[in-house]
C-alpha cells in the first residue's frame, strides 16, 4: 500500500498548479509548502490537556517537538485545553491557536463538562509560530440559550464575508432536544466575535460534533470546500461556499470506522499533490490517531486505511488536533526552537557541592539528598525569548514548566506563551563567575543580575563580592 501511495503522489505532483494551506484560504503569495505542523493534546493526564506540537516532512511520520512536553500551557479559565486547531492568516503574517477550555483531569466529570462547562475559547496569537501571546478567552457561546459547553473550535477564512468563520460544538436545548450542534461566529481579529448562530443541525436526537472544513479548489469531486464531522459516523459533505448549502458525500463506515470508534477528524492536503489525508482519533480504544488517504474527495468510498508501517506518530499520544502545512522558513523556525532533543541535567552548587537546584512546591532552592530526584532534573533548552546563546530550564517531572524569576524570586511555572514569561525564563550561559570551568547564568530580562542562591533559596541578584560569585556559579552534571 505504501509503495503504491508514494508512486501516486509522485505521479500527480507535476499536475498540480497550486496548493492550499490547511487554514482554508488560497496561499498563492506564500512560498511552496515543504513540511507540516501538528498541534494536539495527549489525554487526561496532569499535563496532557495542554498544547503539544509535532513536525513532519512527509505528513505521515511525525517527530514530537519540545522533548514531547507541552509547548504552551493555559493559565486562564479551567487551566486546561483540548482539541486545538491552528489557523494562518491569508497573507501568512499571523497565526492563531484556538482550543476548548476544559480540564477533565481536574476531576469535574464529563456530565458537568458537557452541561455546565465553559462557553469560552482559549486563544493564542503569534507572528512566527515560536513566540506566542498570553492566552486570552473569548465567550463565543454566551448568547446560546442553555449552552453547556463550547468544544473543538475551528476556523476558516471566508472571502465572501471577508472574515474568519469560527465554528464549534455546543450542547444546549433547542426545539425540545438537548444535544450537541455546530454553531459559528465571525471575526476579523480573533478578539471580537459576532453573536453565535446555529450552523449545522439534524432532525432528531443525533448529535453533531468535531466538524472541520478544508478548502479544496481544483480537486477531484468538484467541491470548493469539504467538511468532515462526527454525527454517529465520520461523515463528509461538500459545498461551494462556507456558509452556503452542503451536500452529503458519505462516510467511512465501509472501513469499519464509525463514530463509536473514532472522532476528531483532521483533513490535510499533502504538499505538492492532489492527495488528501484524513486522521481519525481512536478514542474508544485509546489508540490515538490513524491515517487514511484519498485522491478524490468527491466520494467517501475513495478513503483507504494506511498500514501501520507507513506512518509514525512519535513518542507521545496524539489526540484531537489539527495540521498546518509549513513553508521551509516556518519549518526551520519551529525546528530550531523546539526540534532538538535535549538530555536531562542537574545544576550543582559550586560552593555547596552536595546541594543541587530543585523545585519544591513550585518554589526553587538548593538542597542535598533531593527526593524525589526528578525535582532536581531539568532540560537545558534554547531560550524561550532568544535562541542566540540563551537557555531556559524545562522541568522533567512537570512537563511544560520552566524556572523563571518573579520579582527576583524563582518559581517553577507553566509556560503560557507570554513575552514576559519568556524573558523571565531566559538566561545567557556564561563562564562561571567563581570558576571559568563551571557556569553562571545571566538574566535576559535584567542583564545586571544573575541566578544566585542565598540562604539556599534561588534568586536573581547583582553580583559583586567573592561570596556572591560563588553563590552564582554552578556545575552542569548528568
Amino acid at each position: 500500500m505504501h509503495t503504491t501511495f508514494s508512486r501516486l503522489r509522485a505521479a500527480m505532483a507535476a499536475a498540480i498548479v497550486s496548493c492550499t494551506a490547511f487554514t482554508g484560504t488560497a496561499q498563492a503569495a506564500l512560498p511552496p509548502f515543504t513540511g507540516y505542523l501538528l498541534v494536539h493534546f495527549t489525554g487526561e493526564s496532569r499535563e496532557g490537556e495542554q498544547i503539544y506540537m509535532a513536525s513532519s516532512t512527509d505528513g505521515l511520520r511525525w517527530t514530537d517537538l519540545n522533548n514531547s512536553q507541552p509547548v504552551l500551557s493555559s493559565t486562564v479559565g479551567e487551566k486546561g485545553v483540548r482539541d486545538p486547531s491552528i489557523v494562518r492568516s491569508p497573507d501568512g503574517s499571523k497565526y492563531w491557536i484556538l482550543a476548548t477550555d476544559l480540564r477533565i483531569a481536574s476531576g469535574k466529570g464529563w456530565s458537568t463538562a458537557q452541561h455546565a462547562g465553559s462557553t469560552k475559547l482559549v486563544i493564542w496569537e503569534s507572528s512566527d509560530l515560536v513566540h506566542w501571546s498570553a492566552p486570552r478567552m473569548a465567550d463565543v457561546g454566551a448568547n446560546i440559550p442553555g449552552a453547556g459547553c463550547v468544544w473543538a473550535p475551528e476556523a476558516i477564512w471566508d472571502p465572501l464575508s471577508n472574515n474568519y468563520i469560527v465554528y464549534w460544538a455546543t450542547i444546549s436545548p433547542l426545539n425540545g432536544v438537548d444535544k450537541a450542534r455546530i454553531y459559528y461566529a465571525r471575526t476579523s481579529d480573533f478578539v471580537s466575535f459576532t453573536p453565535a448562530q446555529l450552523y449545522i443541525d439534524r432532525p432528531g436526537t443525533q448529535e453533531f460534533i468535531d466538524t472541520q472544513i478544508i478548502e479544496v479548489p481544483g480537486s477531484l469531486g468538484g467541491y470548493r470546500y469539504v467538511r468532515a464531522s462526527r454525527d454517529g459516523q465520520i461523515s463528509f459533505e461538500g459545498g461551494q461556499t462556507v456558509l452556503g448549502s452542503w451536500t452529503r458525500i458519505g462516510d467511512i463506515s465501509q472501513l469499519g470506522l464509525t463514530g463509536a470508534q473514532v472522532e476528531g477528524p483532521i483533513l490535510q492536503q499533502f504538499n505538492g499533490v492532489n492527495q488528501w489525508g484524513l486522521w481519525v482519533d481512536q478514542y474508544a480504544s485509546g489508540g490515538g490517531y490513524r491515517p487514511l488517504v484519498s485522491n478524490n474527495l468527491g466520494s467517501a468510498l475513495n478513503w483507504q486505511l494506511l498500514p501501520t508501517s507507513s506512518y509514525s506518530l512519535g513518542s507521545s499520544l496524539k489526540r484531537h488536533g489539527s495540521v498546518l502545512n509549513l513553508t521551509a522558513a516556518e519549518y526551520s523556525r519551529v525546528s530550531t526552537q523546539w526540534g532538538t532533543a535535549v538530555g536531562v541535567s542537574r545544576l550543582q552548587s559550586y560552593n555547596y557541592a552536595d546541594r543541587y537546584v530543585r523545585h519544591s512546591n513550585f518554589d526553587v532552592r538548593i538542597d542535598a539528598g533531593v527526593s524525589p530526584l526528578d525535582d532536581s532534573t531539568f532540560r537545558i533548552v534554547k531560550g524561550l525569548a532568544s535562541n542566540d546563546g540563551y537557555v531556559s530550564f524545562a522541568s522533567v517531572n512537570y512537563p511544560g514548566y520552566y524556572l523563571r524569576h518573579v520579582n527576583y524570586d524563582f518559581v517553577l511555572a507553566p509556560y503560557d506563551g507570554t513575552p514576559q514569561f519568556a524573558a523571565d525564563a531566559t538566561f545567557k550561559k556564561v563562564a562561571g563567575l567563581a570558576d571559568a570551568s563551571a557556569a553562571s547564568f545571566q538574566s535576559y530580562s535584567v542583564p545586571t543580575r544573575y541566578i544566585r542562591h542565598y540562604k539556599y533559596l534561588l534568586g536573581l541578584d547583582p553580583i559583586s563580592t567573592a561570596t556572591e560569585r560563588g553563590d552564582a556559579t554552578f556545575r552542569i552534571t548528568n
